[in-house]
């Protein structure tokens, strides 16, 4: 499942055949090409997730394909180049144009290989941060010691061996997404990518486009199904799919054939499908709004995500994995529920479930001020009215009532304002503190109507 595809592109014949051999015995998959046209087509046929580029072949170069791929949409892999009569001008050029590193020949062979391994590491990390900043703050393996949630965490791990499709149903915020990723980590697939299909936010014509991807001439989009080549696709929300999208996906699922937008040819489909919804999609069934045959394809294995009302034992160890998550992450205070604020929480009834939570917290160490969070401060919280902290002139209010904008504003202008007073105006600190680099913050700061010097005073 982890294996990795590579394109060789040379024209010479003994040094492709010799490439090939030795990623093939890393165990890598390999296609080869030998000239500018050659890997254009094989490209087309199929996503690739390293390239190893030469500069010099009969029909062209290599550094003005690159630039090519990178002007007709990015080029999604990292890229190598590898040249025999290589100068500074051109290595400057390849690395500006985004290519990974620049190999000289001959090729050193173990040089090559660790090349080759760094490259599609330093990818993958970079996918990986890429979706930690979209997760925001969720873990890999979920919080909590109830029982329900060791049974879950169980339950996954036994899933995980089989390579079936899975439907995760919970309402919303419960950590969906959380438990696909769980399940990914968990799987054979680990080693391949992780890509979430946002159906909810995407139009009709949109969906189609970006699970598919699409050909204009030698212009290539590839699609999230592509990019989830080997691992996990996550279709969030999947109850929103319109019907097209919904009968073209399962035609090319069953039949592990797709084919893009514009394009003719088929491309080869290897993915896990894992699906959410926070609906009741046996009821869009019976009422025509979603496929039956997709709905039973999909909900082989059910796997259910109870609310946060239902295994409330887990809310202090909930609380203290977020109050050290904004801390490590943002630099907010390290504050402590009393037992009287944790009483209180276990007895709200979370209609926005861990994700409602979370957000609470963030709030509670932004605007609080002392060490310790009782009983009283949560209250306010929870009723909307954020807590007057020690030392501060008054307490501050979200209105409600504003538009969006209006409100964010307000927020970021009394947030950095009670930041400024805990670092004494000093913006270095200031900087360190809210995670903005200092001239980003400078031009924030201006964009509020605060002044550092008069705020201090």
């Amino acid at each position: 499942m982890s294996e990795s595809y590579i394109l060789v592109v040379d024209d010479e014949p003994d040094i492709r055949g010799l490439v090939q051999e030795i990623l093939e015995d890393e165990g890598y998959g390999v296609a080869v090409a030998g000239t500018v046209e050659e890997a254009r087509e094989q490209r087309r046929k199929r996503r690739f997730d390293l390239i190893l580029l030469d500069i010099w072949m009969p029909d062209g170069d290599g550094i003005s394909l690159l630039k090519e791929w990178i002007e007709a949409g990015g080029q999604p892999s990292p890229v190598i180049m590898m040249s025999g009569h290589g100068t500074v001008e051109s290595a400057v050029e390849a690395t500006r144009l985004g290519a990974y590193d620049f190999l000289e020949k001959p090729l050193s062979l173990a040089k090559l290989t660790l090349t080759v391994e760094r490259a599609l590491e330093a990818d993958r990390l970079t996918r990986e941060n890429i979706g930690l900043r979209r997760r925001s703050h969720n873990t890999v393996e979920p919080e909590g010691s109830s029982t329900a949630m060791q049974a879950l965490r169980d339950q996954v791990n036994r899933i995980a061996q089989h390579d079936t499709w899975v439907l995760i149903t919970g309402e919303a915020g419960v950590g969906k997404q959380m438990f696909a990723r769980y399940l990914h980590v968990c799987s054979a697939r680990a080693g391949r990518p992780f890509v979430e299909v946002p159906v909810g936010a995407m139009s009709a014509d949109e969906a189609v486009v970006e699970i598919f991807g699409q050909e204009q001439g030698h212009r290539i989009r590839y699609g999230l199904l592509e990019q989830a080549s080997g691992g996990t696709l996550f279709l969030d929300e999947v109850a929103q799919m319109d019907p097209h999208t919904q009968g073209r996906l399962l035609t090319a699922l069953e039949g592990q054939r797709m084919t893009r937008v514009g394009g003719s040819d088929p491309i080869a489909v290897n993915v896990r499908v894992v699906a959410a919804t926070q609906e009741d999609l046996r009821a869009r069934v019976t009422a025509g709004q979603f496929r039956e045959d997709l709905y039973y394809r999909l909900s082989v294995v059910p796997l259910h995500i109870p609310p946060l009302r239902e295994h409330v034992d887990d809310i202090p160890e909930l609380l203290e994995h977020y109050v050290h998550a904004f801390h490590q992450e943002e630099g907010l205070p390290q504050r402590h529920f009393s037992g009287g604020a944790r009483a209180r929480l276990a007895r709200h009834p979370w209609p926005g479930n861990i994700r409602e939570l979370r957000n609470l917290v963030q709030r509670l160490l932004i605007l609080g001020n002392a060490d310790e969070v009782d009983a009283a401060e949560v209250e306010a919280a929870l009723a909307g009215i954020a807590p007057q902290p020690v030392g501060s002139r008054e307490g501050l209010e979200i209105n409600t009532q504003l538009p969006l904008r209006e409100a964010r504003e307000q927020f970021e202008r009394d947030y950095l304002l009670r930041q400024l007073e805990q670092v004494d105006g000093h913006m270095t600190r200031l900087a360190e503190r809210v995670g903005l680099e200092r001239t980003h913050l400078y031009r924030k700061l201006r964009a509020l109507g605060i002044e550092p010097k008069k705020s201090r005073d």
